[in-house]
């Protein structure tokens, strides 16, 4: 939608009050103007928009000069930007993750893969769930590895999730993680492995596991608790544990991260049956703080532990999303630090994580004020809030889309490193036109990773000798010779950027055409042929995110 476009629909767009975010109480249909623009993408004044009560002919006149002022005279102001206005290109480096739940199916798959017909049916649709990704400018997909003691990879330790087969540990004749990081990385987007570490599952998931499931092979680490087993992380082989399961995904799978869920306690867990443990092991402690000590200690092993097998690999980790009570804005006693004894700003500023998604599934002042906390305490590291967009849905909430834009369009406005949406089947189903509204308002163009600087923060050298030549079939082949980086276990990448000015603006992500593009060639393919390019850069990209200078 162009930018006339968008200021021809407001002036047909009659404001009412604004209220915060809140739905003028005599007009309840419309949300407010400046709420409008926003969802529109449009930029607009920072002054407060308050009581806008037209009335007959004052709203005729005030439409018939605004639709004026947008036919012949938008063009020439549109030429003199304001001062501080926000740039309609999105940025050329943010996450954009989405989550893809397989536990009980929530999201992927659909199909059993019992026979070859079931096999190609279930990676047909995770295909197109990553195609829509890919097309929506999506970058990183959180693939849920590992669920409740069992695991959707090819494990020695832990059987397959039955959701695949039906079947309790059946094979699905292929192996799922496999086929996922194959997958986005020929769509140019990250797979990170996402894996549930604490809770086991119900009596009745632990009984069907039988001699597979942890509470048989490891009981000295398992405790039952309100009717589920959990792993204790108050044991000290508990972290061992773990790391061996995370040592199979890293040393096996061309995994860009591993991301951990449930690394905490039980909520609301005072009779956590722990009590021997702490008397053993709380060295003058008291409980809570030996609690978090355990969860910590789990987390450094872990990060220290993919370190040293591929430092590229990042580590993060969705904590509940409010850390704990903010100066002025309180957590209405859940939060992080002291429900579930995660000290996960602690974390960052150790250097234990490289990014932190935490779970912010809230709006308004439970939303705001604690996503500025986490960019605070941030450490250098990378924030990127997970966005409740399940509650979209009337089944689970109440939520109309014009909140969930406002929390992107603030995530950007503070430069949080990007977005995670849980769940993707909302994002499939488009519900209340979101899929849109990214595609045609937020994620415009492609993004690349934002760097990680702690790890390594020296780009690879410039590819050299950028051969364009034109065929004709309307394609242009693109050849260059290869770049080199400083950590000789990876080949690097590269992203194709190309337009129809020269030299190639590479600062500009509308110009991104591919990337993580493996090789020295490309073949570029316009979709329509009075749109192809006339000029290409190329650069290379490590494994942790630094970016070379152009070929072109």
């Amino acid at each position: 939608m162009t930018r006339m476009t968008r200021i021809f629909k407001a002036a047909l767009y009659i404001p009412a009050y604004h209220t915060e975010g809140k739905k003028n109480p005599r007009h309840p249909c419309h949300p407010c103007l400046k709420d409008y623009l926003h969802a529109e993408g449009e930029p607009c004044s920072s002054a407060t928009l308050v009581n806008y009560h037209l009335q007959n002919h004052f709203i005729m006149k005030q439409l018939f000069f605004t639709i004026l002022f947008a036919v012949f005279l938008l063009p020439l102001a549109a030429q003199s930007p304001s001062p501080g206005e926000t740039p309609a290109c999105p940025p050329k480096y943010e996450v954009r993750a989405a989550w893809v739940t397989a536990v009980y199916g929530l999201d992927w798959p659909r199909s059993r893969a019992t026979t070859p017909e079931g096999v190609r049916k279930q990676k047909a649709e995770l295909i197109e769930i990553l195609d829509r990704l890919k097309a929506a400018n999506f970058n990183t997909v959180l693939f849920q590895t590992r669920t409740r003691g069992d695991v959707l990879y090819r494990s020695k330790i832990e059987p397959f999730n039955s959701i695949l087969t039906g079947k309790t540990a059946g094979d699905p004749g292929y192996d799922p993680l496999a086929f996922a990081v194959e997958e986005c990385h020929k769509r140019g987007m990250e797979c990170h492995a996402w894996m549930v570490a604490i809770p086991l599952g119900n009596r009745r998931h632990v009984t069907s596991l039988g001699k597979e499931s942890v509470t048989k092979k490891k009981a000295s680490i398992c405790v039952p608790y309100k009717r589920e087993y959990f792993l204790n992380p108050g044991h000290p082989e508990t972290k061992e544990y773990l790391m061996s399961l995370v040592r199979e995904v890293v040393n096996n799978y061309d995994v860009d991260g591993v991301h951990f869920d449930y690394l905490r306690y039980p909520e609301n867990a005072p009779r956590f049956p722990d009590t021997y443990d702490f008397r053993k092991y709380g060295k003058g402690r008291d409980l809570a703080q030996w609690r978090r000590d355990n969860i910590t200690e789990i987390v450094r092993h872990l990060y220290k532990g993919v370190k040293a097998l591929k430092p590229w690999v990042k580590v993060s980790t969705c904590p509940v999303g409010k850390y704990r009570d903010t100066s002025r804005y309180p957590s209405r006693g859940w939060n992080a630090f002291h429900t579930v004894y995660q000290d996960a700003q602690g974390w960052l500023g150790e250097g234990i994580q490289d990014q932190i998604y935490p779970m912010l599934y809230f709006r308004g002042n439970h939303f705001y004020p604690f996503v500025l906390d986490w960019q605070e305490q941030s450490n250098g590291r990378q924030i990127i809030p997970g966005l409740g967009i399940y509650f979209l849905d009337p089944s689970e909430g109440n939520w109309t889309l014009d909140e969930v834009e406002r929390q992107m369009n603030f995530t950007r406005a503070h430069k949080l490193a990007g977005q995670a949406h849980y769940r993707v089947k909302y994002l499939m189903d488009n519900t209340q036109g979101l899929y849109d509204t990214l595609e045609e308002n937020f994620y415009t163009a492609p993004a690349l990773q934002p760097a990680m600087p702690w790890i390594d923060n020296v780009p690879p050298t410039a590819p050299t000798h950028l051969t364009v030549t034109r065929q004709p079939d309307g394609y242009t082949h693109l050849s260059w010779m290869p770049a080199t980086d400083n950590d000789k276990r990876n080949v690097p990448a590269y992203v194709i950027y190309g337009s129809d000015t020269y030299p190639v603006d590479i600062s500009n992500p509308e110009n991104i055409i591919a990337q993580r593009v493996e090789g020295t060639e490309y073949t570029y393919a316009p979709v329509r042929f009075w749109t192809a390019k006339r000029y290409f850069a190329v650069t290379a990209v490590d494994r942790c995110g630094n970016e070379s200078e152009a070929c072109r």
